[in-house]
């Protein structure tokens, strides 16, 4: 029996391969213009452990951002939104192991003075730094680690992969590994498509990312950090981002809570050359494909790394009325308990697939329903296919588990990345606080 067809939605390996982009090293660095450090400025319990990351550009360039829709949005938030309305930036500082968030009007002079500090290091204005933090909410974050850690941070900013590296294990929290991508591709300056080399431009976008837990972002994730040396208006570095977060952040669950500290920053320093590019411009679509290729990867980390995680899980639907119906059937799953617990203990239990597809409130007819598991059919026109348990126990052993389901209603479809749900995940959360 033949099994569902993959959904058709753009991934990184094959935009990569569409807009000629390759896989490169350095992170938030690979970009032209770009530094970073991490630093261990004593935020944290374990002393040593880095715990203060700064992202800076050589100047003052283009920048977007997106953030969490969490009410209970956190202090760092809430002056970033302030500081990146006029549509640049010259720095990001982040710091682990206190979210500062639910502190009040003494948690928002933190961040401003926080912001302050990087800018008097680097000689800038203070609305061009944006801050980020992540942890334990409701905590008091006091200043004084950012007083020596942002000067130290700053004398350590250096454009090399080891130093990107350094600011994405700074931000980590329950992650087990720390998360960056970058791409290099060459774009052309020209607006025709039959630009020549000599009016080429080489460029990379890169980046890191930190999530593991409270994740089922809303415009954002945890904490970001994107860069590239494109030179992008502000608006379209906004496009860019935007579309990106929407197609792979936004699609990551790992225990559906959005986070208060959502935080995902472009910075574009133009330092690849070439005119200005705008949404219109032919170079554009290329830049956007580098930015969602980096996206992809880091979201894909992120499902993977979930607390307590063994399994990177994708859920695709297919034969959806609406793309949001679609969406919400894949959301379901991915956020069963008992999906990922049947996925944790190697059961192909497809029938709690078809109920959290049941149970969501999207009108479909049953007998419409094809499922396939770990590629294999398991039901067809809502009635189970006969399988061979001791063949699906072997295709469990694959660090990657795929779960399709068409509905049989229509042509729209949707993917969602998400775990397995362990017993570590109970340990981890259970003495998180404490």
């Amino acid at each position: 029996m033949q099994q569902l067809t993959p959904i058709k939605v753009p991934v990184a390996g094959g935009m990569a391969q569409e807009f000629g982009l390759v896989r490169c090293e350095g992170g938030v660095c690979a970009a032209r213009g770009m530094r970073a450090a991490g630093v261990a400025a004593g935020l944290r319990k374990e002393p040593g452990r880095r715990d203060l990351a700064l992202v800076a550009a050589d100047a003052t360039c283009a920048c977007a951002a997106t953030f969490t829709q969490n009410r209970f949005c956190a202090a760092p938030v809430q002056v970033s939104k302030e500081h990146v309305a006029h549509g640049r930036a010259r720095a990001v500082v982040l710091n682990s192991g206190n979210a500062n968030a639910s502190t009040g009007a003494p948690g928002i002079e933190v961040a401003r003075q926080t912001a302050a500090l990087v800018a008097s290091e680097l000689g800038c204005d203070e609305r061009d730094v944006l801050v980020g933090s992540t942890g334990v909410i409701g905590k008091p974050l006091p200043i004084d680690g950012f007083q020596h850690g942002v000067p130290m941070a700053a004398s350590a900013l250096a454009s090399t992969p080891e130093a990107a590296h350094d600011a994405a294990v700074a931000v980590m929290t329950t992650d087990t590994v720390p998360k960056e991508s970058a791409y290099t591709g060459v774009l052309p300056t020209g607006e025709g498509d039959q630009a020549g080399e000599d009016s080429q431009v080489t460029f990379a976008a890169g980046g890191f990312v930190k999530g593991s837990g409270m994740i089922q972002p809303n415009m954002a994730t945890m904490l970001c950090v994107l860069s590239t040396d494109a030179p992008l208006t502000a608006a379209a570095a906004h496009a860019a981002l935007t579309a990106a977060v929407d197609q792979t952040f936004n699609k990551v669950t790992v225990d559906s809570d959005t986070s208060t500290n959502d935080t995902c920053i472009l910075l574009a320093t133009g330092r690849a050359g070439g005119p200005e590019i705008e949404e219109s411009s032919a170079a554009f679509p290329v830049v956007a494909a580098a930015i969602r290729c980096v996206c992809e990867d880091l979201a894909r980390m992120i499902a993977a790394d979930g607390e307590g995680a063994t399994k990177l899980v994708t859920v695709d639907v297919l034969g959806a009325r609406t793309t949001r119906d679609a969406e919400v059937v894949a959301r379901s799953i991915a956020n069963s308990p008992l999906v990922k617990t049947a996925i944790f203990g190697h059961d192909a239990n497809w029938g709690r697939v078809a109920a959290a597809a049941g149970k969501c409130g999207v009108d479909f007819n049953q007998d419409n329903v094809d499922i396939d598991l770990l590629g294999v059919p398991v039901l067809r026109a809502g009635l189970p296919v006969p399988m061979d348990e001791e063949d699906m126990l072997r295709r469990f052993e694959n660090p990657e588990v795929a779960v399709a389901i068409s509905l049989g209603e229509g042509d729209a479809s949707a993917r969602v990345w998400t775990c397995d749900l362990s017993h570590e995940y109970i340990t981890i959360n259970g003495d998180y606080r404490t």
